[in-house]
């Protein structure tokens, strides 16, 4: 059950320090130490940033992880890096892009997610296959449709011969560039990750901070929305001290598995006997239309996960169009409105049969609708505030 926080000023324990400006690298990662306190403490609304005991936090790998994050000569064209599909003046997403474009200007199938606050995920990816944040940082590079690397020798072979790299990783892991690898790359870039924490919204001043006039009166009965009549709570949770505004789960809520419909019986024989043969798995389900709509079941093969995405957090929601895991509705109504209808965007269209249980059509008045999307922009954090509809939440 859901416990609702009182309206007192709730600040969670200290996170891992982290000091220091890392002055030069620019907006995306001013941004970026701008959402983490550098004095240790989440910003209102969130818990301490969960670190693995084998990576812990440092100002030096923090600071090699914002270079490598931004590194276009990771990919085989020089052209693209990890920040050109999560670009920070875009809220760490590509946005308006319905999906996200990689080396050649190949369209993948997925729309980009946030990186803002990955820290608190369990899984990364829409479908979940990555466990870590360092083990997701490996995979674009050598997808064929994202940064196109044959292999990862090109990484290693730039980090340990450009002097600035040498530097840094010394600085970072005491390492000289032949004891460098891969390990130390992705523990580097999933660091630079950590520090993309942001809180302290109008909803978490009024909700978490006890300031009555942060939230506007539509926002704060579309709270009352977002926890009753639309059941938004029962997947995009709220704890007593934080609010993560994700159950890091995964829900076929009827987007995409239509499409494949009546393909299914053909897609899913054949997926696991590709997988049986030793397919790829990410770079299938970024390179062909069908198996990405297949969701989880492509990597836990359970027929209940057809279909299947996980659940993203709703912070900053307002400024990360478009949505869903193909970025097909273009606008919070357009999401609403497929909620709404029970889980199709078209009213006259089938439900899907592996719709996840509970979905349902919500009967929502036009002023529900609107004070229920007014809510959702009253979850922009601050840094983004510039990005959202009119300038501010």
């Amino acid at each position: 059950m859901i416990r609702l926080a009182s309206r007192l000023k709730l600040r969670p324990a200290r996170a891992p320090e982290i000091r220091g400006r890392h002055p030069g690298l620019g907006l995306w990662s001013m941004l970026a130490i701008a959402g983490f306190s550098l004095a240790g403490e989440p910003p209102l609304g969130l818990p301490p940033v969960p670190v693995p005991a084998s990576n812990p936090l440092s100002d030096a790998k923090v600071e090699l992880g914002a270079k490598l994050f931004n590194e276009k000569r990771f990919s085989s064209t020089g052209l693209v890096s990890c920040s050109t599909c999560h670009a920070p003046d875009k809220a760490f997403t590509d946005s308006p892009l319905q999906v996200s474009a990689g080396v050649h200007n190949q369209d993948g199938t997925r729309n980009a997610p946030t990186l803002a606050n990955a820290a608190y995920f369990k899984r990364l990816f829409w479908d979940g296959r990555s466990p870590d944040l360092e083990d997701q940082s490996r995979h674009p590079l050598v997808n064929p449709v994202e940064m196109g690397l044959r292999n990862y020798d090109p990484v290693l072979q730039l980090v340990r011969s450009d002097p600035d790299y040498v530097r840094m990783f010394r600085d970072a892991f005491a390492k000289e560039p032949a004891a460098v690898g891969m390990t130390e790359v992705k523990q580097a870039i999933a660091s630079f990750e950590r520090t993309l924490v942001f809180g302290d919204s109008p909803f978490d001043r009024w909700y978490f901070g006890g300031e009555q006039g942060a939230m506007s009166e539509s926002a704060q009965r579309g709270f009352k929305v977002f926890l009753e009549d639309g059941r938004c709570v029962s997947c995009h949770t709220i704890e007593e001290q934080f609010a993560l505004f994700t159950d890091n789960r995964f829900h076929n809520i009827g987007v995409g598995i239509n499409r494949i419909r009546g393909e299914l019986l053909r897609l899913t024989p054949e997926l696991l006997r590709a997988k049986a043969r030793g397919i790829n798995v990410d770079k299938a389900v970024l390179s062909d239309e069908d198996t990405a709509e297949l969701g989880r079941f492509a990597l836990s093969e359970r027929f209940d996960d057809l279909g299947a995405f996980k659940t993203p957090s709703l912070r900053n929601v307002a400024v990360t169009p478009p949505y869903m895991h193909d970025g097909s509705l273009g606008t919070l109504r357009a999401v609403v409105d497929h909620y709404n209808n029970g889980g199709v965007t078209d009213p006259t269209d089938q439900v899907s049969d592996y719709l996840s249980g509970g979905i349902r059509p919500l009967h929502l008045s036009e002023q529900q609708i609107v004070d229920l999307i007014a809510f959702m922009e009253a979850l922009t954090s601050p840094q983004f505030a510039a990005l959202a509809p009119g300038g501010s939440p």
